[in-house]
């Protein structure tokens, strides 16, 4: 039993204080069907929203099990420690002017924390939030309109943001929402722990989450646990894709790896699929809660114009969605049922020769649905229903419905336009089992997430900060720290002298590559000279370089590729491990991919595939392929050292990758906070 029950699922209401917003809390739990004890609180006033008023909570019959605090901020505490007091179940905290708005008050911090002290073991949401919605229990503690209706079962959703939850009630895309819950500061209890509580109930089929921070890492960790051994797949939108990277004054890694990119390796590690918008967000649930993750991206679609079956394959292209050719079971089937004349494809354009024939559509679609497939699409656009006559479209419900039956496979009816598919439309294809899709880009991208849904990693987070003042170790130092956890490095050596420099070059055998130590960007400052091959050579090098120290390395040769392997120490989400095109390319491609530490083997090799310089280690035009396993024991050195020696960055650019051997060229430790 979660500690959230008694204040998610309430048998009794109180709500505090006499405002509209307090009315407006009866009125909703009366709009949806509430069959609980509702117990208006107030000092003075006899009734609230038309129901007798008690004058304090210790008058009440007993303890509520959830309460809806919709006083100032200072009374608000107040409440809560009586709430806390008597044994209440729960309480949401409608003020603001806590811990958001402390910069304008001052005070704002102090008032949270005595918040929490006054609310003690009783569990609260807020403050600043509007509450939640029970749809399936008929709940509603929640001061405003809303759009959402009673239903069975269905999805969960959690927001940061008052507004967007009440835009959310509103969709007529025929999604069934079991809870929505507004988590405001989340000054006790965070998206993660309200979100395992609803996954809790066996009515909840997925969950939603739109987060603009996340808090308690090994919460979210829990979360995500659970909700894969329950099956229930979470989507969330994460905020913040605009923000700028963190500032980089010495390494690439830290504006590669910037708060987002932790944010989304963050979620994909916990097997989280994302959305980048509120249509994709909703088209997503709407498919988990009737289908579930797909067993593949391999689908089908059908509709009666060539311009729509162009239009979905041009949806699907940028993503990893797949319309495999047809085999001779689909061929043979479709031929039958469409005859000669209509040219077989997926996507199909079965033309209108059988508009209006269920029998013939039902035998097209079912056809199509052979092989290896794990959802079909139907394209079809309903007219409006205040001018035209609709019963012909309802025919390819009845055929879509039919084929699901014959083949038992899920299947999706889309409508190209968010205008084209009227809600009544959607509330029957869900009632039918079938996906109402509205909108044909936000469609594609849903079935996206629902066919590639992350896996939640098997290791836990390396959630470690680092604890020391922030220094930043010489490129040398860097390599021998780096070396001694398996990382391969260039025959190096450090002087103090242009002479020593000529000597060192000699000692390790030409060419050589010498640098300057002690300066930022190197390359940038004229510090760094290659293919030196005499002594001569070394010395002339030298005299141009603005410093009296040098770093003496073996030139390496026949690199196939430069990678940037890099951590960062991102406080919001743990480690960051980025791998990127490395070199002179890094800035100008912006070709990375992010993870987090420890990130195993495959997920690596994975990531690796992903970048646009894969077909380089893969081996381009006649090039042999590099070498991917002395990458990944590259990587792994680097995450080992982050581990043993928690830092606030590594970072190896280039890492030289050739056929037989991959080799650190440049390396830099940062190792503590601000320097």
């Amino acid at each position: 039993m979660s500690r959230l029950d008694r204040l998610l699922r309430p048998r009794s209401i109180a709500v505090i204080g006499g405002g509209v917003w307090c009315a407006n809390v009866i009125e909703q739990c009366r709009k949806v069907g509430f069959q609980g004890d509702i117990w208006p609180v107030h000092p003075t006033k006899p009734e609230v929203g038309g129901l007798a008023a008690y004058p304090s909570v210790e008058a009440l019959p007993f303890a509520p099990d959830a309460s809806f605090i919709g006083v100032n901020r200072n009374v608000t505490i107040e409440a809560v420690a009586v709430l806390s007091a008597v044994g209440a179940g729960g309480a949401i905290c409608f003020a603001s002017g806590f811990r958001e708005a402390s910069a304008e008050l001052n005070d704002g911090e102090a008032l949270e924390q005595a918040l929490l002290e006054a609310a003690g073991d009783m569990p609260i949401i807020g403050p600043n939030c509007y509450g939640l919605l029970n749809l399936l229990d008929g709940a509603a503690l929640w001061p405003d309109q809303h759009g959402a209706t009673r239903c069975d079962s269905g999805v969960a959703i959690i927001t940061q943001s008052s507004n967007i939850a009440i835009n959310l009630t509103m969709q007529k895309r025929g999604l069934p929402v079991a809870y929505v819950v507004t988590a405001g500061n989340q000054a006790q209890t965070g998206l993660a722990d309200i979100g395992q509580a609803l996954l809790e109930d066996s009515r909840v089929t997925a969950l939603g989450l739109h987060i603009e921070g996340i808090g308690d890492l090994r919460a979210f960790e829990a979360l995500a646990q659970r909700a894969a051994e329950l099956g229930k797949p979470i989507v969330a939108l994460k905020v913040g894709r605009s923000d700028q990277a963190r500032a980089a004054t010495i390494s690439h890694t830290a504006s590669l790896a910037g708060s987002d990119a932790g944010a989304q390796a963050l979620l994909e590690r916990l097997g989280i699929g994302q959305v980048d918008d509120l249509s994709t967000f909703l088209e997503a649930l709407k498919l988990l809660h009737i289908a579930g993750p797909l067993s593949s991206n391999r689908i089908a679609s059908a509709s009666c114009s060539g311009g729509e079956a162009s239009l979905i394959a041009d949806a699907a292209h940028p993503l990893h969605v797949e319309f495999p050719s047809l085999i001779p079971a689909q061929s043979d089937g479709l031929r039958t049922a469409l005859g000669p004349k209509v040219s077989l494809a997926n996507p199909l354009d079965y033309h209108t020769y059988i508009w209006g024939d269920v029998t013939a559509m039902t035998a097209t679609f079912t056809a199509l649905m052979q092989g290896d497939l794990s959802f079909g699409l139907v394209v079809l656009d309903f007219p409006r229903s205040d001018r035209c006559d609709s019963s012909e479209w309802t025919k390819v419900i009845d055929a879509v419905e039919a084929t699901m039956k014959a083949t038992g496979r899920p299947m999706g009816i889309l409508a190209s336009l968010t205008d084209t598919m009227p809600e009544e439309v959607a509330l029957d294809l869900m009632a039918r089992g079938i996906v109402p899709f509205s909108g044909m880009d936000a469609a594609m991208a849903a079935i996206d997430l629902a066919a590639n849904l992350p896996r939640l990693a098997a290791e836990p987070l390396f959630l470690t900060s680092p604890s020391d003042k922030g220094i930043t170790l010489s490129e040398a130092q860097a390599k021998t720290a780096l070396a001694a956890f398996g990382l391969r490095v260039p025959g190096f050596e450090r002087v103090g002298s242009i002479t020593a420099a000529a000597d060192a070059a000699q000692s390790l055998g030409f060419p050589v590559v010498l640098k300057g130590e002690g300066i930022a960007h190197k390359t940038e400052a004229g510090a760094v000279a290659l293919h030196l091959t005499s002594a001569k050579d070394v010395e002339a090098a030298a005299q141009t370089m603005p410093t009296d120290s040098f770093l003496v390395e073996e030139m390496l040769t026949g690199a196939l590729a430069e990678l940037l392997v890099g951590v960062t120490h991102d406080p919001a989400h743990g480690y960051v491990l980025t791998l990127a095109a490395g070199g002179t390319l890094t800035e100008i491609l912006k070709d990375s991919r992010s993870l987090l530490v420890p990130a195993s083997r495959d997920h690596v090799r994975s990531a690796l595939g992903q970048l646009k310089i894969a077909p380089l280690l893969a081996g381009y035009r006649g090039a042999p392929p590099a070498d991917l396993d002395a990458v990944l024991d590259a990587v792994d050195a680097i995450q080992s050292y982050v581990m043993a020696n928690p830092v606030a960055e590594v970072e190896v650019n280039p890492l030289m990758v050739m056929a037989d051997r991959a080799i650190a060229a440049d390396a830099l430790i940062r190792t503590g906070g601000e320097t």
